[in-house]
C-alpha cells in the first residue's frame, strides 16, 4: 500500500503539472509535508511516536494517538479494542520508563497529573503511581521488566506489527488498488494457463487411450482435482480440444470458424453461435426501419451443405488411405485374436470381483460367438447398434463445479439480479429487505438495507455496478449507493398510478425506463378464482416512462396502445437501441429507442406477459406468460412465432408454498424467470425443487431438459445466468428465503 500512495501522489503531481493546476498543487504539496499518516509508512510513524517520547513531548504524543484513533482504530471491529488499548497503555509505560532513565521524574510527575483522571480507575495502573517515587525502580520486581532492552524492543516491534496488518487490511479508493488488480488479474490469468496447458495434456491422453480401445478394454478416468477449481475455458481453448478428437480436416476447418467468434468481444454480439431458423433470417417489413442484424440465407446454405457432404469427404478419405475390407481374412482373423483377449480379460475380472457361481459355458459356445459376433462387438464398440445406426449416449453439457446457498433472508425472494462484472449480487425480498452480496471468492454481504415501503422491483444501474435502482409500490424509486449504504435520491414517478412493476436500465447508463401501475387487480387478491385473467382481460392501467439517470428527471412517456396498460417485464438489447416489453393484455411490443415509438406489437399470451428477453443473436425475442407458454418470436416479422413449448406451472407461476394448519403463500412472478448462457443454446427456467437447465434446439422442435440443478426445499421463484466471467454462474431464488449459487463448467465436443 505504501508503494502504491508514493505512486500515485507522484502521479497526482504530474497530472496537475500537466493541466496547470498550480495552486491546487501548491496545497496539495502543503498537505503532503503535513499530513499525520505519512503516506502510510509505519516506519514514519513510529519514528514519530518515538521523538515525542524522546522529546519528553507529552502534549504531542496525546494528540498524535488521539488523532491515529480517529483516523485509523475508529474502523476496527469491537474485538480489536482490547488491542488498542494494550499498545496505548505500553506507549504511556514506555514514556514513563524513559522520564525515569533519564532523571527527568519532573516530566513522570507531570504525566501523572494531567493523565490522573483517566487511570486512576484502572487496575493496571494502580501500581504505577509510585513509580516516580521509588529510589531504584529498575531493581523492583514489578517495574524491572518495564526497563529491559528486550522489552523496549518488543513493544516497537508489535506497534508495528500492528500497524503494518492494519493498513493492509483498511478498505482503499480504486486508485489505490488499481496496481494489486492488475498483478493479481496477470497471476490469475497465468495460473489459468498452467491449468488449461494441464487440460488439454488429460484431454490427449485421454484421446489416445480411447483410439487404443480396439486393441484393448476401454479404459475410463475421473476428472483431475484441479477441474473443480478452474474457470470456465473460453471456445478457443474448447474448440481446439474437439479438434484433437477429430481425425478429418474438414471438421477442423469448420472448428476454426469457433476459434475466430471465440475472440469477438461478447458485447458485440455480432454472430450468432447457432444458425437461426429460415423464418428469423427473413427481411425485416418495409414500413419499420430497425437496426436488426441478419445473416444471409447464401452463407446459412452453404454452411449446411459443407456439414452434409461431411460423410462422403470421410469416404473419400478412407478410400484413399487404402483402408481393407471387412472381408479381408487378414482383417477376420485379427478380431478374432481381439474377441479372444477380451474374453479372458473379461472372465478374469468376473473371477476376482464376484464370488458368486458362473454358469459353464460349452466348449462349442466360444465357437459359434466367434463365428458370428465379432462384427456385432467391434460395433458395439464403436457405438453402432445391431440395425447400423450410430447409439451416442448424449454427453452432459455441463459440469456442477461447486453450489453454495445464500441464506441471509428469512422470507421469500422477488429479485436476484448479477451486476455487470458477474462479482455481486443484489437481492430483494417480500420483507423489503435489500442485500448486496459478493460471489468473487468468499459469499460476503457487503450492504444490508431495509425499505419501509414494500419494493416491487429492483435494477442494477448498468454503467455504475455500484448503485442500485428500487421501485416501491408507493410511486417512488430509489437510487441506493452500495458501497456508501446509503439513498443518493428518491423521485416520485406517478401518484395515480403507485406500483412501480419494472426497472430496466439502458446498457448505455444515461437513462432508464420505468413501468407504473394503479392498485392490485381483482387477479392479483384471488389467484385462485380459475380462468381470470386469460386472453389478455386483466386491464390493469398503467405506464411506460424515460428517465435521465444522470439528473433524476423524466425525459418522456411512452405510448401503450391500443389503451395504456401495466408493462409487468422490460428488457434492453445489448447497445440499448431496442426495447422489449411484456403487459398484463398479453401483448408484447417492440420499442425503437432512437426514434422513442413502437415499432411492432401483437398478442403473445393468453394473460399476462411475465417474463420476456432478446435471444442471443437478437433476431428474436422469448417470453414466458400466464398460459405457461414459453415462446420464441420473429422480430422481423411482427407476431410470427418460431417455436412454442408449454412448461410446467411450477416454471411459470402463481407460485405457491403450503404449510401447517392449512397455511398457503401465493406469489405471483416479479423477476426474471427465464435465463440464457453466454451463447444462447441452453435456458435456465424454475422448478419446484431448482433450477432447470433446458436446450433450445435450432429448428424449435423440442426443448430438451438437459440438467436439474435441485437443492431447493421451496418452488424458486426467478432465476439468473451470469456470464461476465469464464465460469457461468446460476441463480436460483426460492420462496423460503434461500439463494442457491451455481457454478457451471461447459463441455463441447
Amino acid at each position: 500500500m505504501t508503494s502504491a500512495v508514493e505512486r500515485t501522489d507522484d502521479l497526482v503531481r504530474e497530472y496537475l503539472t500537466f493541466r496547470g493546476f498550480t495552486n491546487t498543487l501548491k496545497h496539495f504539496e502543503a498537505d503532503i509535508k503535513a499530513d499525520k499518516e505519512k503516506g502510510f509508512r509505519v516506519d514514519r510513524i513510529v519514528e514519530q511516536l518515538l521523538q515525542f517520547i524522546q522529546n519528553y513531548d507529552l502534549n504531542g504524543l496525546l494528540d498524535y494517538w488521539g488523532y491515529l484513533e480517529r483516523r485509523l482504530f475508529s474502523r476496527l471491529e469491537d474485538v480489536y479494542r482490547p488491542t488498542v488499548n494494550k499498545l496505548k497503555t505500553s506507549l504511556f509505560r514506555y514514556y514513563l520508563v524513559c522520564t525515569i532513565q533519564s532523571s527527568r521524574t519532573d516530566k513522570a510527575h507531570d504525566f501523572f497529573q494531567k493523565q490522573a483522571p483517566e487511570l486512576q480507575n484502572q487496575a493496571e495502573w494502580k501500581e504505577w503511581f509510585a513509580l516516580p517515587f521509588l529510589p531504584a525502580p529498575d531493581a523492583n520486581p514489578t517495574f524491572s521488566t518495564y526497563f529491559s532492552r528486550q522489552w523496549a524492543d518488543t513493544f516497537t516491534v508489535s506497534l508495528h506489527n500492528f500497524l503494518s496488518v492494519l493498513f493492509q487490511c483498511m478498505p482503499v479508493p480504486t486508485i489505490l488498488s488499481f496496481d494489486t488488480e492488475c498483478q493479481r488479474i496477470l497471476h490469475i490469468q497465468e495460473e489459468n494457463e498452467a491449468l488449461r496447458q494441464k487440460l488439454f495434456a488429460l484431454q490427449a491422453e485421454t484421446h489416445r487411450l480411447r483410439k487404443e480401445g480396439d486393441d484393448g478394454p476401454m479404459v475410463h478416468h475421473k476428472l483431475p482435482h484441479y477441474v473443480s477449481k478452474m474457470d470456465r475455458l473460453g471456445d478457443s481453448e474448447l474448440n481446439m480440444v474437439s479438434s484433437q478428437r477429430n481425425a478429418g480436416s474438414t471438421v477442423q476447418s469448420q472448428k476454426s470458424s469457433g476459434f475466430l467468434s471465440s475472440l469477438l468481444p461478447q458485447s458485440k454480439k455480432t454472430t450468432p453461435s447457432r444458425p437461426p431458423p429460415a423464418s428469423i433470417s427473413s427481411p425485416t417489413q418495409s414500413s419499420v426501419t430497425l437496426p436488426l442484424k441478419k445473416e444471409p440465407v447464401n452463407n446459412q446454405a452453404q454452411k449446411t451443405k459443407e456439414v452434409l457432404s461431411l460423410p462422403k469427404e470421410v469416404k473419400n478419405v478412407q478410400s484413399v488411405l487404402a483402408v481393407p475390407s471387412a472381408n479381408d481374412p487378414a482383417v477376420v482373423q485379427q478380431r478374432q485374436r481381439r474377441l479372444q483377449e477380451r474374453k479372458e480379460l473379461l472372465s478374469k475380472t468376473q473371477s476376482q470381483q464376484s464370488t458368486e457361481k458362473k454358469p459353464e459355458v460349452s466348449e462349442t459356445e466360444p465357437e459359434l460367438r466367434t463365428e458370428t459376433q465379432p462384427e456385432q462387438i467391434d460395433a458395439l464398440m464403436k457405438g453402432v447398434g445391431r440395425n447400423g445406426v450410430r447409439e451416442e449416449k448424449p454427453e452432459q453439457p455441463f459440469i456442477v463445479l461447486s453450489q453454495d446457498e445464500y441464506g441471509e433472508h428469512h422470507s421469500s425472494i422477488m429479485h436476484c439480479r448479477v451486476d455487470c462484472s458477474g462479482r455481486r449480487v443484489a437481492s430483494l425480498d417480500v420483507d423489503g429487505v435489500i442485500k448486496v452480496w459478493s460471489i468473487d471468492g468468499i459469499m460476503q454481504t457487503k450492504a444490508s438495507a431495509i425499505s419501509k415501503s414494500a419494493l416491487l422491483s429492483l435494477e442494477w444501474a448498468t454503467k455504475r455496478d455500484r448503485l442500485l435502482l428500487l421501485g416501491s409500490e408507493v410511486g417512488t424509486v430509489r437510487l441506493y449507493d452500495t458501497e456508501a449504504k446509503k439513498n443518493l435520491c428518491e423521485i416520485n414517478i406517478v401518484e395515480d398510478m403507485p406500483r412501480i412493476l419494472s426497472l430496466a436500465c439502458n446498457p448505455s447508463g444515461t437513462s432508464f425506463v420505468c413501468s407504473a401501475a394503479a392498485a392490485c387487480s381483482p387477479s392479483h387478491i384471488e389467484p385462485s378464482v380459475p380462468g381470470l385473467g386469460e386472453n389478455g382481460s386483466n386491464q390493469v392501467p398503467g405506464r411506460l416512462l424515460l428517465w435521465d439517470t444522470k439528473t433524476m428527471k423524466q425525459q418522456l412517456q411512452f405510448s401503450l396502445d391500443p389503451t395504456p396498460i401495466a408493462v409487468n417485464c422490460t428488457s434492453f438489447n445489448h447497445n440499448g437501441n431496442l426495447l422489449v416489453t411484456g403487459a398484463a393484455d398479453g401483448v408484447i411490443r417492440l420499442f425503437d429507442m432512437q426514434q422513442h415509438q413502437c415499432a411492432m406489437s401483437w398478442y403473445a399470451h393468453k394473460g399476462e406477459v411475465y417474463s420476456v428477453d432478446f435471444s442471443y443473436d437478437e433476431n428474436a425475442v422469448y417470453s414466458i406468460g400466464e398460459d405457461g407458454k414459453f415462446i420464441q418470436w420473429n422480430i422481423h416479422k411482427s407476431g410470427q412465432k418460431v417455436s412454442e413449448y408449454s412448461l410446467p406451472p411450477d416454471a411459470t407461476g402463481p407460485f405457491m408454498l403450503s404449510g401447517y394448519s392449512g397455511y398457503k403463500q401465493v406469489q405471483f412472478p416479479r423477476g426474471r424467470l427465464f435465463a440464457f448462457d453466454s451463447e444462447g443454446n441452453y435456458m435456465l427456467t424454475c422448478s419446484s425443487n431448482g433450477g432447470v437447465i433446458y436446450k433450445l434446439n435450432s429448428d424449435g422442435s423440442t426443448l430438451e431438459n438437459c440438467l436439474s440443478l435441485g437443492g431447493h426445499r421451496a418452488p424458486v421463484v426467478t432465476v439468473d445466468w451470469s456470464t461476465a466471467v469464464e465460469c457461468g454462474t446460476c441463480l436460483t431464488a426460492s420462496m423460503d428465503g434461500k439463494i442457491r449459487l451455481t457454478t457451471l463448467l461447459a463441455q463441447k465436443s
